[in-house]
């Protein structure tokens, strides 16, 4: 029953598709709704995409990782989800989707690195799901799978991800530019017009903790993307390492949002990672997420818990449901970041999600439909609180799943070992030195780890006048790979002498 849930915890990975994650799982289970029997929206394998005349059909298995990062930002979206040169009109409404653009995009993009002409077809490649990724799929056949599930805007990671701490991006829907970021009150963070969820649990007193696989991964990836938030401080995100043993003591958090380690950010390859971004391999992800579960499913606290875990977008792999619409956030939200003229009322690809407590069934298959903000609505569920935005005012809640009057007693204390493969890792140190003096693009990743890793610095200094506008000269010297590496560094040591007893 929902109300014997105390603690929730979220861990939201990078990057993947459902069809990409669960498209050739063949998972059949009992319906959510009225326990019959049903099987996840999967592929047939007929499903194709056309590019220059040629078929490309999804297919199973093959690589761990991609040559290259497909493009996922807005306007790939489009394309892919409306077929090959497809625009969005500024203002709306979206285009016609068929979701035939996806091959046509990936040869093509410009926002990502192109693949060779014998690669095309790697977006369509689909995982043998049992057996490449054993973790995921044991949860998703213990617990609940979600088929239904869509990122929360036709967008990138970091809108994305700002809608499941605030239901909205503020009218960001691309990845933030240096110019913008400067919007940010540079020196406070992002904020939502209704505020954050961490601002309203504060408000009602409702303990709340942030973790991150900060030890992965020390060229970037270690920078938690929830930091960029107005009223988080970096300094006090817990490092991951520590997560099994603080969940054995009187750990006081009611909701727990924990982020994995996204690799080399600073040299554009997202090698050595936890988060599975496209280029990484995808065990070291499988690893993490085992992690997460064992630890909560060896403490005191499992029988009182429900752990989500999604992925923020789609990272330009293949699916082929076609994303409905939805409402906007309607929160005022500040269009300075708006930079295509997006109304916020289609939602993103879908993505997989998978929904783990004792209080489920084993084997639920879930056909509800659900995006990132759904999340809120469960907390505001669970906890009694109002909506932040129209958005998660109108989400569907998955606490209809906990449906059973006690907790199972055979949920896994262990699951599977992730597939042995070689783990990636991040450049050589020859490598590094050769890509150092490349300069830094204007948006993405790389330039909202520094925005954090500037907030941060601030926020350990006296915060005095002089302090600032020392800080903020020396990052204005912030010009290549090589500078940015150095400066995470710096700053990454300042947080390292900030909490001794956090590492």
């Amino acid at each position: 029953m929902a109300a014997e849930i105390k603690n929730i915890f979220v861990l939201m990975m990078e990057n993947h598709s459902f069809d990409s994650i669960f498209g050739f799982s063949g998972i059949k289970g009992i319906d959510a709704k009225d326990g019959t029997e049903t099987e996840i929206n999967g592929l047939t394998g007929n499903e194709t995409n056309y590019y220059l005349g040629v078929p490309y059909k999804v297919y199973k298995g093959d690589d761990d990782s991609l040559p290259t990062d497909p493009g996922h930002e807005f306007t790939d979206t489009v394309e892919q989800l409306c077929g090959e040169g497809k625009s969005y009109p500024k203002g709306g409404p979206y285009p016609g989707i068929d979701n035939s653009g996806f091959v046509a995009n990936y040869a093509t993009t410009n926002t990502e690195g192109k693949p060779p002409i014998n690669d095309f077809g790697e977006i369509m490649r689909c995982y043998d799901t049992p057996v490449q990724l054993p973790v995921i799929y044991q949860l998703a056949t213990e617990f609940a799978v979600c088929d239904n599930w869509f990122s929360s805007l036709p967008g990138p990671t970091w809108p994305n991800r700002f809608f499941i701490h605030g239901a909205s991006s503020n009218g960001l829907d691309h990845s933030p530019s240096l110019g913008e970021m400067a919007l940010w009150e540079t020196l406070e963070g992002f904020g939502f017009e209704n505020g954050s969820i961490f601002e309203t649990l504060d408000a009602l007193k409702i303990p709340w903790r942030l973790y991150n696989d900060e030890d992965k991964c020390l060229l970037g990836g270690q920078v938690p993307i929830v930091s960029a938030l107005k009223g988080i401080r970096h300094v006090d995100v817990h490092n991951f390492r520590d997560f099994s043993g603080d969940l054995q003591k009187d750990y006081p958090a009611k909701f727990t949002f924990i982020e994995p380690n996204y690799g080399d950010v600073i040299f554009n390859t997202y090698k050595g990672g936890s988060s599975q971004h496209p280029m990484d391999d995808i065990t070291s992800g499988e690893a993490f997420i085992k992690n997460v579960y064992e630890a909560i499913r060896n403490s005191s606290l499992w029988e009182s818990s429900l752990l989500v875990i999604t992925y923020d977008e789609h990272g330009g792999f293949y699916d082929h449901v076609k994303p409905p619409v939805t409402v906007a956030p309607e929160d005022d939200s500040v269009k300075d970041y708006n930079q295509y003229g997006f109304d916020f009322m289609q939602y993103g690809v879908r993505v997989p999600a998978v929904i783990i407590s004792p209080l489920i069934p084993k084997n639920t298959i879930d056909h509800t439909l659900y995006d990132h903000t759904s999340v809120l609505s469960t907390l505001e569920d669970l906890f009694t609180f109002q909506p932040l935005t129209q958005r998660d005012g109108n989400a569907n809640t998955f606490t209809a799943l906990l449906s059973l009057d006690n907790p199972r007693t055979d949920c896994p204390l262990t699951l599977n070992d992730p597939l042995e493969t070689t783990p990636s890792s991040p450049p050589s140190a020859e490598v590094q030195s050769a890509l150092s003096s490349a300069e830094i693009p204007e948006s993405g990743t790389l330039r909202g780890v520094l925005h954090i890793m500037l907030k941060t610095e601030f926020q350990l200094s006296d915060q005095s006048d002089s302090s600032r506008q020392t800080i903020l000269a020396n990052y204005a010297n912030i010009k290549t790979r090589g500078d940015a590496k150095d400066y995470v560094n710096s700053v990454s040591e300042k947080l390292k002498e900030a909490r001794p007893n956090k590492g």
